[in-house]
């Protein structure tokens, strides 16, 4: 009986097929969805690693529908693996939940068992213990969703035993969910395995309670994460002999290319991209708005993104404060698309903040990109973000939740064509210079290379 999982590829003819007898995949890549929109970093990451000659197996724990797939995702020629779809453990009791999900799994689990009984059964019990040792403050019930990802694991471990022996690692993005993932499965295959760790993930506790995330560095081959900011963090607890790799994600230089000349406009177009929530500073950028509409500077705002936790707050503060022919708000883009409206933008703003529950970005990529694409730019002087504008060298950073600040940046640039001029030169630079994602892939290559003999 062959694991309850398709091989599925993307529905576009425009992809390039590609059959894994071209080259045996000695790396899987374990993800939480495959090719979301919002994650271009991975995607890209994905395309290049193939691109410089490592075969890849992808396992998506998700299907995703109605993603908008950038330029990048249809060329990536892996076809991912999709894990049986497991309910979330939210909306019914556990037995309830057992009871639908577990036949799903269950014959992957039997000949997993078969093949490698001992891993199996210590894998099982480490599951056991973290149900039990991480359960959720002032609560006595076990935290079940380790049983799930134990289950989504036996998944994946069976089909490297099975079907793909020549596989000899596992990387996973993000260290909560799909990490935990890569970890049991790991185990119970015999392989190695690492992670990626970004953001939130790293920050929110109860995403790694307990001592989870120490456990994590400890047992992977080695660790990545994207930002000094979050190795100075992660080197508060990460144990001596573990592994902890900065790399940037970059970005691709040859898409991201300026006109030689800036677009002159007679309206300046200020833009922000990013999904529609709390920790983008969507509302602080309306509200500085509102101070720049109100000193008489004529603009124009654009707010590309997917909506989000943020995008009610973001409306009423447009309608408050009467913006809506100032102000607009557009569904999400391709990087393509996103590459053309970049050409059109007089100035670059997105004004981050770290969020009381320690949620917070890295160093955003559309940030990378606007300045690549030699845009001036505004941010915040929190997490990452420092590490790639240095202010007044190549953009410019204000405090955070600051609107008035904000909008003296905004205007500043507004009215110092000179200045803008400065910054957007140093702003290429500093991207070619630091976030070419070829040169940066070529490290994480050289890592994967290393666990893999």
């Amino acid at each position: 009986m062959r694991i309850a999982m398709t091989a599925t590829e993307i529905t576009n003819e425009t992809r390039a097929p590609r059959s894994e007898a071209e080259g045996e995949p000695k790396v899987a890549y374990l993800l939480k969805a495959f090719a979301r929109t919002s994650e271009t970093f991975i995607t890209n990451e994905i395309f290049l690693l193939e691109s410089l000659g490592l075969p890849l197996r992808v396992y998506s724990m998700k299907r995703l529908e109605n993603q908008k797939l950038h330029g990048n995702a249809l060329r990536i020629r892996t076809n991912a693996r999709y894990l049986p779809e497991a309910e979330s453990l939210g909306e019914s009791s556990f037995l309830s939940w057992l009871r639908e999900t577990l036949p799903r799994f269950a014959g992957a689990h039997a000949q997993l068992f078969a093949k490698r009984p001992f891993a199996w059964l210590a894998s099982f019990a480490e599951c056991i213990g973290m149900c039990v040792a991480y359960r959720e403050p002032g609560r006595r019930m076990p935290r079940k969703v380790f049983f799930k990802e134990f289950l989504q694991a036996g998944a994946v471990a069976h089909d490297i035993v099975a079907n793909a022996p020549h596989i000899r690692h596992i990387h996973a993005h993000f260290c909560h969910g799909a990490t935990t993932v890569a970890m049991f499965a790991a185990r119970m295959s015999g392989r190695g395995f690492s992670f990626t760790a970004h953001a939130k993930d790293i920050y929110l506790k109860e995403l790694n309670p307990g001592k989870l995330l120490r456990r994590k560095l400890r047992r992977a081959r080695f660790s990545v994460t994207c930002t000094g900011a979050n190795q100075h963090h992660l080197d508060q607890f990460r144990p001596e002999k573990a592994q902890l790799h900065t790399i940037y994600h970059g970005l691709d230089l040859s898409l991201f290319t300026p006109e030689s000349a800036p677009a002159c406009t007679e309206v300046p177009l200020l833009l922000s991209v990013g999904r529609i929530v709390e920790k983008k500073g969507f509302t602080d950028l309306v509200d500085a708005c509102s101070i720049l509409h109100r000193r008489g500077y004529r603009f124009q705002c654009r707010i590309v993104g997917g909506d989000g936790d943020a995008s009610t707050a973001v409306r009423a503060r447009i309608a408050t404060h009467r913006l809506e022919g100032v102000v607009k708000m557009c569904p999400p883009v391709t990087q393509e698309e996103l590459k053309r409206i970049y050409r059109d933008a007089s100035l670059f703003v997105l004004p981050c903040q770290v969020m009381d529950n320690g949620d917070r970005d890295g160093i955003p990529n559309v940030l990378v990109e606007a300045m690549a694409m030699r845009l001036p730019v505004i941010s915040t002087s929190i997490s990452g973000i420092p590490e790639l504008i240095k202010h007044e060298h190549n953009g410019l950073l204000v405090t955070q939740r600051h609107p008035v600040q904000l909008a003296e940046a905004m205007a500043r640039l507004l009215d110092d064509k000179r200045l803008a001029a400065r910054l957007s030169q140093a702003a290429r630079s500093t991207v070619t210079e630091s976030f070419d994602a070829r040169r940066n892939t070529g490290r994480l290559l050289r890592l994967f290379e290393e666990a893999v003999r």
